[in-house]
């Protein structure tokens, strides 16, 4: 079994209360749009890190991580990238992707809303963990975190903090 976190859009901000959430997770996952590479650096010292680059990542982390991320833990194939959409409105192009890979979970971020659901058409879960930072029009910094054993998914939480409170929070 392993736990994993799930975050997405930081845009260079993670707020501190957010570390406390990922400390039992054996690995952190992250749907794109860091923002800043020392950001991606210190994440990847605290954590084992899977990652995929956001429409807002400059050079610096495109060159540290794929635009799409396929691959396999426990028995779970997984799908991630950064514009997805979510099942019945898949970005264009990206519906060819699943039907290709046949992943049992599809994980994006981009539109800031925490979203988790079943395609039924692909038989596969969705994941969106929302946005983690500070930046764009969300109210809630909001994460995910769910433990895989062999292909089920189970114990999924949400973790979430206003952005009111995550700008006025210290972040050491």
């Amino acid at each position: 079994m392993k736990k994993v976190g799930l975050i997405s859009d930081t845009h260079g901000y993670i707020p501190k209360a957010l570390f406390s959430f990922l400390e039992p997770c054996d690995e952190v996952w992250h749907a794109g749009d860091w923002g800043s590479l020392s950001l991606y650096q210190e994440l990847h010292a605290f954590k084992p890190i899977r990652a995929v680059w956001g429409n807002i990542d400059g050079r610096e982390i495109r060159a540290e991580m794929p635009e799409i991320l396929e691959f396999t833990i426990e028995e779970l194939k997984v799908c991630m990238l950064h514009i997805g959409g979510y099942p019945g409105k898949y970005a264009p192009g990206f519906a060819k992707v699943l039907k290709r890979y046949t992943p049992d979970l599809m994980v994006c971020g981009h539109s800031h809303i925490l979203k988790v659901m079943k395609d039924q058409s692909l038989g596969l879960m969705h994941m969106n963990p929302g946005a983690a930072g500070i930046h764009g029009f969300h109210t809630f910094c909001t994460a995910l975190r769910f433990n895989v054993s062999g292909k089920q998914l189970s114990e999924l939480e949400v973790w979430e903090l206003s952005r009111n409170q995550a700008l006025v929070q210290p972040n050491e």
